[in-house]
């Protein structure tokens, strides 16, 4: 009797423990409609974790197409190792929609995707020539962290392009133009040597200087864009790594400006398939009248153009030297475009450096805009200022015309 007793304890225990051990899942439906009139490559769809209310800690994720698989990625934003966020990207032909099976589990997976975008930020100790990986860096605002760091700040890239963010009171964002298609920064460091060049690799292709670079935003005294500063503290980060989208954030803690002391963080974010960036603003509190700027470089030199539509896109294009070494390297020639969506701009303007919008967004704690560039030597791109500058025209129609998402269940 009480060995039969102690045996069905035990195997209802084993039960139990067994049932413990599945993992929990949750499949959602998910209906991603393109009402434009175009067809969209490697449309960015995002679905925050909490809308799909799981019910658990969600380790992975599978998103179905029918029976193809699209690849895709958990994204923990606030630093707490949980996900806060499903992102992949997907072709849909004009004015249709798919209905996607979205699987959550507990369990952690694996599973790899092909590699469509890579992000790095390295520590550099000079003396021995050697670097070390690291995911986020905070320094005192007085702290010149610049040369501390192998690219000067987190380097990122798609397929089409590559950015590096300043690690100083500029904040600017760089390029860095590609002759053919594929990763290269892992490799080349942003300084591709003499080997690699003669094997196709791409460079930095504009010297910043003081200027808003490709679409960094910056202070605004009246008359010219300023640097962000003075500060208590600056952070730069590194969110996510792929395979389908990286994130880089760049924060600032006590920023003395216009009367007021400012926390803000500037996210980074580019998707596979892409060249343009999404930069989403974020403030602590809401803003009162502040006002700031951003917009494109007036790259000086030989063929500068510029043209706007009055009505927050704003585009470059001219030749110049990337870098002080006008022996080695040779004059490049870019195109930069900014857009602001227009309900939060002041009025345009210009100062020495570049070609602007000023912004403001009382009583909001947040805004965001969206920044590209093309480099002419991309065999890819946009060869002429006429090309560059209708498809900018066409890139803030897409913008205007993002897929929608309905979560059915």
């Amino acid at each position: 009797m009480k060995t039969t007793f102690l045996t069905g304890f035990l195997l209802m225990c084993a039960c139990t423990l067994a049932a413990q051990s599945q993992p929990n899942t949750k499949t959602i439906s998910v209906e991603v409609t393109n009402s434009w009139s175009k067809d969209k490559s490697d449309a960015p769809v995002v679905l925050k974790i909490k809308d799909l209310q799981p019910g658990f800690r969600v380790r992975s994720a599978v998103v179905m197409n029918g029976s193809e698989e699209i690849p895709s990625q958990l994204d923990d934003l606030n630093g707490d190792l949980k996900a806060d966020e499903l992102a992949f990207v997907m072709d849909i032909p004009a004015q249709s929609k798919k209905t996607l099976a979205i699987t959550l589990s507990s369990a952690q997976t694996d599973k790899t995707y092909p590699t469509r975008v890579f992000a790095e930020m390295l520590i550099r100790d000079a003396k021995k020539q050697k670097h070390a990986p690291t995911q986020s860096v905070t320094v005192p605002g007085t702290t010149n962290f610049y040369n501390m760091l192998h690219g000067h700040g987190p380097m990122f890239e798609s397929e089409l392009v590559a950015y590096r963010v300043y690690f100083n009171q500029k904040q600017t964002v760089d390029p860095y133009g590609k002759f053919k298609k594929g990763l290269e920064i892992k490799e080349s460091g942003f300084y591709p040597n003499d080997e690699q060049l003669a094997r196709g690799f791409g460079d930095d292709v504009l010297m910043v200087g003081n200027s808003c670079g490709v679409g960094a935003l910056k202070g605004w005294d009246g008359t010219k864009a300023t640097h962000i500063e003075p500060i208590a503290f600056r952070t730069e980060s590194i969110l996510a790594y792929g395979p389908v989208r990286t994130i880089v954030d760049v924060t600032v803690k006590g920023w003395n400006y216009q009367g007021k002391e400012l926390n803000m963080t500037n996210r980074y974010i580019l998707y596979a398939g892409h060249r343009d960036l999404l930069v989403e603003t974020f403030f602590d509190e809401p803003l009162e009248n502040e006002v700031f700027c951003t917009g494109v470089q007036n790259i000086m030199g030989n063929e500068t153009r510029s043209e706007s539509d009055h009505k927050g896109l704003i585009g470059s294009w001219g030749r110049h030297w990337p870098v002080n070494d006008t022996v080695k390297y040779a004059k490049e020639t870019v195109g930069i475009a900014t857009y602001v969506p227009q309900k939060y701009i002041r009025q345009e303007v210009k100062d020495k450096d570049n070609f602007l919008y000023t912004l403001s967004a009382p009583g909001r704690d947040r805004f965001h805009h969206y920044t590209m560039f093309t480099s002419c030597k991309e065999t890819f791109g946009y060869p002429t200022p006429e090309a560059w500058f209708a498809y900018m025209r066409e890139w803030k129609e897409e913008l205007q015309h993002p897929v929608q998402i309905k979560i059915k269940n």
